[in-house]
């Protein structure tokens, strides 16, 4: 965008920390490129102050907005509305303003998908394991039911929300026809046994980015040629995992294709236009 005027209309990022965010520099290139009269900025926003920014949301009449962590299931409350994506998921990462209503989407799980099907590898038909059932762990594992995957196995910590996610599972099974099922992380056994049989493996958690980049939740040799491993972890781009995958022989997919095609789905639900994703991957991941 290369000029504000008076009919700017602006687009936000809430979340925290969200200074290391690539999101400003992906739309607001695809902005001007496209001719859209439109800016977007973020602002670091937690759980306890979230309420009061989607009031301003509102009442300024952002064009939309984006939520990342920690606020993808807490935004629920504050909603008009969700997509029937988003209400499979429990998790918001996309927020448009329709007639001055807000309808929350989720764009995580297709992103991931498109990633990872632009890398070879079919949804439809796949065994697929997730590791981690947060906000991008749920809307990955949903989408995938959603496209037809054969089986997906869920493995998360035995944390206050894991009785949830098996609920969600569930329903989430009855809706699609999938069938799925949630273990424990911990139990290393079945998290080995589980991965050697997966077409398509997707880390969902926390390991591999900083403070963890020198970690993985699986080993090398549970890995092999044929495999898709995608960590959502973009920073750093290769994660231990993603290194581990390489060795193996397997298919490694980015964080960062999630991120992209995310940021796209996003943007036609705003304005209807299709982000020039190779500029974006050219111009703003090339460095990244």
């Amino acid at each position: 965008m290369s000029q504000i005027s008076g009919h700017t209309k602006l687009v936000m990022l809430f979340g925290s920390p969200v200074e290391h965010s690539l999101s400003p520099a992906m739309h607001n290139l695809s902005f001007e490129n496209l001719g859209i009269d439109a800016a977007y900025l973020v602002a670091d926003v937690t759980p306890d102050n979230l309420e009061a920014a989607v009031a301003s949301a509102r009442a300024l009449g952002l064009a939309g907005f984006n939520v990342t962590m920690p606020c993808k299931t807490h935004i629920l409350a504050y909603l008009d509305g969700l997509s029937p994506a988003a209400e499979l998921m429990g998790a918001v990462n996309t927020v448009a303003l329709n007639e001055g209503k807000l309808i929350g989407h989720n764009t995580d799980g297709a992103g991931a998908l498109m990633s990872i099907e632009e890398a070879g590898n079919k949804i439809q038909g796949a065994r697929i394991v997730v590791l981690g059932a947060g906000g991008a762990g749920s809307a990955i594992f949903t989408q995938a039911a959603l496209d037809g995957a054969e089986h997906i196995d869920v493995f998360n910590v035995r944390d206050e929300f894991y009785d949830a996610t098996g609920k969600r599972l569930a329903t989430l099974t009855e809706h699609t026809g999938t069938p799925t099922a949630l273990h424990d992380l911990e139990d290393r056994t079945l998290l080995e046994a589980s991965v050697r049989a997966a077409d398509i493996l997707v880390d969902a958690t926390r390991v591999g980015m900083p403070p963890l980049e020198n970690e993985s939740n699986v080993a090398q040799e549970w890995l092999r040629p044929g495999q898709a491993v995608m960590d959502t972890v973009y920073h750093p781009r290769r994660t231990k995992l993603l290194k581990l995958a390489d060795a193996a022989g397997a298919t490694v997919v980015e964080g960062l294709g999630m991120l992209l095609y995310q940021a796209a789905i996003a943007e036609e639900i705003w304005f209807g236009v299709s982000m020039p994703v190779e500029l974006i991957r050219e111009r703003v991941f090339l460095h990244a």
